[in-house]
């Protein structure tokens, strides 16, 4: 059953690695095996349906208190792919951020309480010993698409389906899809031209970042960037006309030959088309 678009927040996009059931250790592989065999598993509107109704009690439940056994399941030539939620580790990720970021004291509070926040900390750092080495299959940013998620896809990989793929009253759906191996390509790539063509900075850290996580995964994964709710925020004439990762890849390409106006260009329109959805987030 479909959602009504008014309810279908976060205004997110992900970016998501799927990997082979090869790469799990039993008696995990085992789960998604049976797992991947359900006839009807459940997709990213119910993902984020159980997120939102966490939020719902008082106080809210920011992170929940059993690790998800849910996954993203996908099938790329005969090979069974799954991408686990593991939405309480996220959750946590996530309200490390939050806590961390621009929202005035007085609005984290009224949203998250501190005892709230206090017991989810303590709740993590005990995880954390015994799970030292965890990492998500998932990333999310609010409002936006970075940059260097664009770099690991081309032009050629995107996916849009203005109806949710023709089912009536689903919502649009933009992605990418890629082979991990690719991914990783072209960013090496993106990084070599930057560093050889200007200092050190954000783009840079970002693409390191996004690398070291990559690493921890199986080569022959897919990596999905989905623009998620971000759908939602835009008009279809502007998501049938976004064409970020061409910006991205064009712009690296003109720093490559040195071609600094050209890579401004693609810059520039990839800037402004980002400003305008941000800009979003603050409008009534």
């Amino acid at each position: 059953m479909s959602v009504p678009s008014s309810v279908l927040v976060p205004y997110a996009a992900y970016l998501r690695v799927y990997e082979p059931l090869a790469a799990f250790a039993e008696p995990e592989r085992g789960h998604w095996a049976r797992y991947a065999c359900r006839p009807d598993p459940p997709g990213v509107q119910d993902e984020l349906r159980r997120s939102l109704a966490d939020l719902v009690p008082v106080p809210p439940v920011p992170v929940p208190v059993h690790e998800s056994a849910d996954a993203f399941v996908a099938e790329v030539d005969g090979v069974v792919l799954v991408c686990p939620w593991r939405t309480r580790l996220r959750g946590w990720l996530a309200m490390g951020e939050l806590v961390g970021g621009t929202l005035p004291a007085p609005v984290l509070d009224a949203m998250l309480p501190p005892v709230v926040r206090a017991q989810a900390t303590a709740d993590h750092e005990r995880w954390l010993e015994r799970n030292p080495d965890a990492r998500p299959w998932i990333r999310g940013a609010v409002w936006r698409v970075p940059a260097a998620w664009f770099a690991l896809f081309s032009d050629e990989e995107r996916e849009y389906e203005p109806g949710g793929g023709g089912a009536a009253g689903e919502p649009p759906v933009l992605r990418y899809r890629t082979p991990m191996v690719q991914a990783r390509r072209r960013l090496a790539r993106a990084l070599k031209a930057l560093r050889e063509a200007i200092a050190e900075g954000p783009m840079t850290e970002s693409l390191v970042d996004v690398g070291r996580w990559l690493e921890e995964f199986h080569p022959r994964a897919l990596v999905e960037l989905d623009y998620g709710g971000l759908v939602h925020a835009l008009p279809a004439e502007a998501l049938d006309a976004d064409r970020s990762a061409a910006d991205v890849a064009a712009g690296i390409e003109a720093l490559r030959a040195g071609d600094g106006p050209g890579a401004q260009a693609a810059y520039g329109r990839f800037a402004e088309r980002w400003k305008a959805v941000h800009n979003l987030q603050f409008a009534n």
